[in-house]
């Protein structure tokens, strides 16, 4: 029996109209998140990962605009939703846990407060059930003396708690889509796992379709099923993470891979990809990755459809046909 899906991305474009010109954020992208499965989508800064996110949540505003595309979830439609409809499925059906937890936390109420709240706008229950999940939903997330921990207020948490505070706001509702920009970044190794190791089990237990937005390629190979690579605004490959970061196919992705240091010999120089991500304003003719690719040919002055071979997606004319060996440390 096929696992039905929550999330497909077609075709998706969003713009930025700014006075320099016109900057193609997220850029045909497509991809598609079945139930209880985890999605890495990885790129440098500034490739368009988080833009990605935004526009999923319908987090896009002036003078950013989407201008194509399909965003379904089990099968709605959510691009031009009214706002007050999307409300409603922000924070219920669809949640995002942001890099900066103060992008989620008010500071000015406690943590209680915000989390009742949270519970309380999608679901009819009275506050001594929302406060006994907020105080769940603490423990899940590894916060000690969560019953003192509900009294306090933001500014009385340090930068990695506040986070785990915001990740256990987007797990109160059980919501069918979670949406991960980099979340884990500012805590320790040790909390880290942890936190991964939840959300595995809430997407498994759950049902949860979840997106991790990462440029940490170790944290994917660890943590999702299958892995999306994007460079300047567009997919470039995609697969089941065995597939992609065991034997990238795109000479971009076999270089961020290459460049892990866990794939240096101790003591010789890091391996690098040549020059400098493009800006957006001024991407080259073709393939963004034309003027830092080996393999680039005249053939690659037209843009590369992204197109299936085998079993993952590519937008390349020049696929590598074998690449690296071993697993991403």
């Amino acid at each position: 029996m096929d696992t039905p899906t929550t999330l497909v991305v077609n075709n998706l474009q969003t713009q930025f109209a700014t006075r320099a010109g016109l900057v193609k954020a997220v850029d045909q992208v497509s991809f598609s998140i079945k139930r209880g499965e985890i999605m890495g989508l990885v790129g440098e800064s500034g490739s368009g990962k988080s833009m990605t996110g935004y526009s999923i949540m319908g987090l896009i505003d002036a003078p950013g605009k989407i201008v194509a595309g399909e965003i379904l979830l089990q099968g709605n439609e959510l691009r031009g939703l009214p706002a007050e409809a999307m409300r409603k499925i922000r924070g219920n059906r669809i949640a995002m846990i942001f890099q900066d937890p103060m992008m989620t936390l008010n500071p000015v109420l406690r943590i209680d407060t915000q989390m009742m709240e949270a519970v309380r706008a999608h679901q009819d229950v009275s506050k001594m059930v929302a406060r006994e999940m907020a105080r769940e939903a603490l423990v899940r997330v590894g916060i000690p003396s969560p019953d003192e921990r509900l009294q306090a207020y933001p500014h009385q948490f340090s930068g990695g708690m506040r986070q785990r505070v915001a990740i256990a706001i987007a797990l109160l509702n059980k919501p069918d889509l979670i949406i991960c920009d980099e979340p884990t970044t500012a805590l320790d190794v040790t909390i880290q796992g942890q936190i991964l190791y939840e959300m595995q089990k809430l997407c498994r237990e759950s049902g949860t379709a979840l997106i991790w937005i990462t440029h940490d390629l170790s944290v994917v190979a660890g943590l999702a099923d299958t892995v999306a690579v994007m460079y300047a605004g567009r997919i470039v490959e995609s697969g089941t993470v065995q597939q992609v970061l065991e034997h990238p196919r795109h000479p971009y992705t076999h270089g961020l891979i290459a460049s892990a240091p866990s794939r240096n010999p101790r003591g010789q120089p890091l391996q690098q990809i040549p020059g400098m991500t493009p800006s957006l304003l001024n991407l080259p003719e073709g393939c963004a990755f034309r003027t830092r690719c080996t393999h680039a040919t005249d053939a690659c002055l037209q843009t590369p459809p992204l197109h299936t071979v085998g079993q993952r997606m590519l937008c390349c004319f020049h696929p590598l046909e074998d690449s690296l060996n071993g697993t991403v440390q």
